[in-house]
């Protein structure tokens, strides 16, 4: 059975909350652990932080998602955004936007770094092809969709140490272990291959302090928040400079060790 054919898109009112043959999440900590064995090796290798979401899903979110779903506020956005992926790749669109944005700022990373969230969705659809095409799912993809506006928002980089700081972020905001698990335990990695006194563990904390105390990002109108000025919107979202990162950042380089190529350097 297509399911895509079987039930109406999320933008439609009628589509179910959860698919009838959506499996239950399983709590599976041997499987995450191998999983993130397979991820220090290349961080870079996305398909295992799915695995690792999957083994550990995280209790309260299907509540979470229904009540969201089910709100006024989450009604609009599932017409006026029933896709992210469309709007973040149009970055013609998003450079329409004044300048000192957060569109511009956000276009700036993700040309930088050549990503794009259709790249996450294709990483993601080689994990999991099989779309259920429900409302718990919709919700679920805007987390997804939102990890690289996050490193802008919060401006952490894509080093080994910005990476945790953005899982724990994503922890603070939405408490799945697997954000978690990855966080800290690429943190106890980072701290092993490279000795120093960096507060690694300090900055991991700090991020999931500070996504706690900021609004659910996925929940809130994306080009509403694209549209704001950067500096402005972090005040608002209780947003600050991430201290410790950058403090870990400066001890590393004390030592002659690049924070974003570190755990090559060690290897």
């Amino acid at each position: 059975m297509k399911i895509d054919h079987e039930f109406p898109s999320p933008r439609d009112s009628q589509a179910p909350f959860i698919h009838p043959e959506r499996p239950a999440a399983r709590f599976r900590p041997l499987k995450a652990l191998h999983h993130f064995r397979e991820l220090i090796k290349d961080k870079e290798d996305t398909e295992q932080v799915f695995h690792i979401f999957e083994s550990l899903p995280r209790p309260g979110f299907r509540r979470d998602a229904r009540a969201f779903v089910e709100s006024d506020k989450g009604k609009a956005l599932l017409v006026s955004e029933p896709e992210l992926a469309p709007l973040l790749d149009d970055h013609d669109r998003l450079r329409q936007m004044p300048e000192g944005s957060l569109a511009h700022a956000y276009c700036d990373f993700m040309e930088k770094e050549g990503l794009s969230a259709a790249g996450l969705i294709a990483e993601y659809d080689r994990f999991s092809p099989r779309k259920y095409r429900d409302l718990i799912e919709w919700y679920g993809f805007r987390q997804r969709d939102t990890h690289d506006l996050l490193h802008v928002l919060t401006g952490y980089g894509r080093d080994a140490l910005g990476e945790q700081c953005v899982l724990a972020f994503t922890y603070g905001q939405n408490p799945a272990l697997g954000n978690l698990f990855i966080a800290y335990a690429g943190g106890l990695n980072m701290k092993k291959q490279v000795k120093s006194d960096a507060p690694v563990f300090k900055a991991i904390r700090e991020a999931q302090k500070m996504g706690k105390a900021c609004p659910r990002i996925n929940e809130e109108s994306i080009i509403d928040l694209l549209a704001q000025p950067l500096e402005e919107l972090r005040k608002r979202m209780h947003i600050h400079t991430p201290k410790f990162y950058h403090q870990a950042h400066a001890a590393y380089r004390a030592q002659n060790v690049d924070p974003y190529d570190m755990l090559a350097q060690a290897a």
